[in-house]
């Protein structure tokens, strides 16, 4: 569509919205894999053109597929630069804006492959045996940097490859562990670490700058870039963990070694983690983000500027009482520009380079992913809402003038009745200021009363938003009409690291009273909510709570536990990441078992009595899948109406296309079931 056509179009809809609301539907699982999912916003050098990525699903293939795509940066129609059965993503400008390197699955495994912005055909780049990932070019042009998962004990590809065949050939699949994060979230990490290669732009083979056994990108707590190059593109920072025991340590550590591979050097000692270095315009400066606390993963992310001539450090944000996101210097290098949550949203700040006031650039918005126009005159962001799917848009650097410039689902979106997100704030058990948002059903009518369902968000120091989930969707929820509610109980990202830091070793004290006292203000403020029709859901943290409600007293008729911790002391045994448990729980099971067994919902198993579903997945090694099993056997040993709905091909998240129809399709019936009752 032509999209002066669909700008029309998207105007005169907004116009006739009052007479074209009855005609809406509400939206349904189909949708919510029909819409095309917008990522990954660059510009071009020049700054007249962005790319990006769209991917949709396939219910009846049961698969996605993603392709690159370039729109105006004044804005325009949008053209698809790629269009291939196989996954295109991660698209990277080359730095005279020639051409665009990739990442591509069209001949197998990801690979590198190179396309003309005028389009034609793509020219494989890589040839590395275990894939590749994470483009970065280098500021002339001449190298470009990825990431590899290989044996650190293999020299060169040739070996890799020979031990991965002779692996995949051999009909032994035992597997012999000697340390600890010997697997991660949803795979087996197989002996392999993660390396930054750097290979020449023209192709050839690839040269692997951070041998060494230890993962570089980090296997987790890392950013969204955890490597670059130096302006001079004579060097290369990148992020690693070298602690003896990572499963323990958050100690990321940054380091830079010259880009023809050679001496590393540490360049910071923080013992808590440090990630995203980014080089200043110039190269004066390397910024980077830092926590503050050893073991923490929930910390304050602060901005630190290192200086390379000087060695000396600064922190930016130390009155800034929120988490620094993503962040990139401005052209001139006069600001650093951040993405931070703030309150249920995800909104751009700046701040100047040499330090000062924090201003709010970009506000009331979920902000995915930003960059910064090359000549200093814009911002190209990729914004959402509860009831619009990610697009992307244009302002000044100053934040005014925020004009649309994809449409990528808008004729579908207009069909569909969604309603706005609203905030709502109460006085919680303590005095505390807890806030919460509410989504009202399709085609409400204040006079009806309508069933609530109140779904608690994971971390637990995670945090609802004003954003369009493709999980645990709102508006999926709300639509075969009831009223949905979620509150950023104490522990939740976005009101500050006190806040934050309430939940440790607390888990269902304080975010269990705030969550209480929440329903209790919606009864009391909104008439058109059911008292008597109330469900509760969540997932990760969000289950471990609805396990905790069911064994405690609480107003719901019927809950959903998705990937729940049920018995503390046997996830610690099976779960990967150790510093969680022994941060939130001040300890080892068997050192220190008190807030082990206090905070286990297994000791309430006898209290059990409302209907529960249970989900959970068998590729789930954070919250490992026993947890769903023991929670379900309690409660069909204390007689309790429970089901359980097992996944044997996904892992904490629930993705294929099918597998989710299913889920939604369970979760509604189960819900309508009970709620009635």
């Amino acid at each position: 569509m032509n999209r002066k056509v669909q700008i029309l179009t998207f105007i005169l809809l907004i116009l006739s919205l009052p007479l074209f609301a009855a005609n809406k539907r509400p939206i349904s699982v189909e949708d919510l894999f029909s819409i095309g999912r917008v990522s990954d916003v660059q510009v071009s050098p020049d700054g007249k053109y962005l790319s990006y990525t769209v991917k949709y699903y396939f219910m009846e293939t049961n698969k996605s597929n993603s392709d690159i795509w370039l729109v105006p940066a004044k804005g325009g129609d949008p053209i698809q630069l790629t269009n291939n059965p196989k996954a295109d993503f991660g698209a990277r400008w080359s730095p005279d804006g020639s051409k665009i390197a990739f990442i591509s699955t069209r001949n197998g495994s990801p690979q590198i492959f190179t396309i003309s912005v005028n389009g034609g055909e793509a020219k494989q780049l890589s040839h590395i045996s275990t894939g590749a990932s994470g483009i970065v070019w280098s500021p002339d042009g001449k190298y470009i940097a990825f990431s590899s998962e290989v044996y650190p004990d293999c020299k060169t590809d040739a070996e890799n490859q020979a031990r991965e065949e002779a692996e995949a050939k051999s009909p032994v699949k035992a597997k012999i562990i000697d340390r600890l994060f010997f697997r991660h979230w949803n795979r087996w990490t197989d002996e392999k670490r993660s390396h930054v290669f750097v290979m020449k732009s023209s192709g050839g083979d690839a040269w692997d700058v951070t041998s060494g056994d230890f993962d570089s990108p980090p296997l987790d707590l890392g950013s969204s870039q955890d490597y670059a190059f130096s302006p001079d593109s004579r060097e290369i920072a990148f992020v690693r963990n070298e602690d003896p025991v990572v499963a323990i340590s958050t100690n990321n550590d940054i380091f830079v070694t010259p880009v023809q591979g050679g001496k590393i050097t540490k360049i910071t000692a923080n013992p808590a983690n440090d990630n995203q270095p980014v080089y200043s315009p110039g190269g004066k400066y390397l910024a980077y983000r830092a926590m503050k606390h050893a073991g923490f993963e929930a910390d304050q992310y602060d901005l630190i500027l290192f200086n390379r001539q000087t060695n000396e450090r600064k922190n930016l944000t130390t009155d800034f009482d929120r988490d620094v996101g993503t962040f990139h210097f401005d052209s001139k290098g006069k600001y650093i520009y951040f993405t931070s949550q703030d309150e249920g949203r995800n909104c751009i700040f700046r701040i100047p380079v040499h330090g000062g006031k924090v201003q709010k650039v970009i506000g009331d918005d979920y902000v995915r992913s930003f960059v910064i126009d090359p000549n200093g005159r814009y911002l190209f962001f990729a914004k959402e809402a509860i009831n619009r799917p990610t697009e992307i848009f244009r302002s000044k650097t100053n934040g005014k003038n925020i004009t649309q410039l994809t449409f990528t689902n808008c004729d579908l979106i207009s069909q569909l009745a969604m309603n706005d997100l609203e905030d709502f704030w109460f006085e919680s058990f303590d005095g505390k200021k807890v806030h919460g948002m509410l989504v009202k059903p399709p085609k409400f009518d204040p006079a009806k009363k309508y069933p609530l369902i109140y779904l608690i968000h994971g971390g637990p120091q995670g945090m609802w938003s004003d954003d369009f989930h493709y999980r645990w969707n709102a508006e999926m929820f709300a639509a075969p009409g009831y009223v949905v509610a979620m509150v950023n109980f104490r522990g939740s990202k976005g009101y500050g690291q006190e806040f934050c830091n309430a939940v440790s070793k607390n888990w269902g004290g304080g975010p269990y009273k705030d969550l209480m006292a929440g329903i209790d203000y919606l009864l009391k403020t909104y008439d058109f909510i059911d008292g008597d029709k109330l469900a509760a859901a969540g997932a990760s943290y969000g289950g471990f709570m609805i396990d905790w409600i069911c064994g405690h007293e609480n107003p719901f008729k019927v809950l959903v536990s998705h990937d729940g911790v049920y018995d503390q002391r046997s996830m610690y045994g099976a779960t990967e990441e150790l510093w969680f448990p022994e941060w939130e729980f001040n300890g080892t099971p068997y050192e220190n078992p008190e807030l082990y067994e206090k905070w286990s919902p297994s000791n309430f198993a006898k209290n059990f009595k409302t209907p529960t579903l249970v989900i959970h997945s068998e590729n789930d090694f954070r919250v490992p899948v026993t947890q769903g099993f023991q929670m379900f056997t309690a409660l069909q040993r204390n007689g309790v109406p429970s089901r359980l709905l097992y996944f044997p091909d996904e892992d904490h998240f629930v993705t294929k296309p099918q597998n989710a129809r299913l889920w939604w399709k369970t979760v509604h019936e189960w819900i309508a079931e009970w709620i009635n009752k």
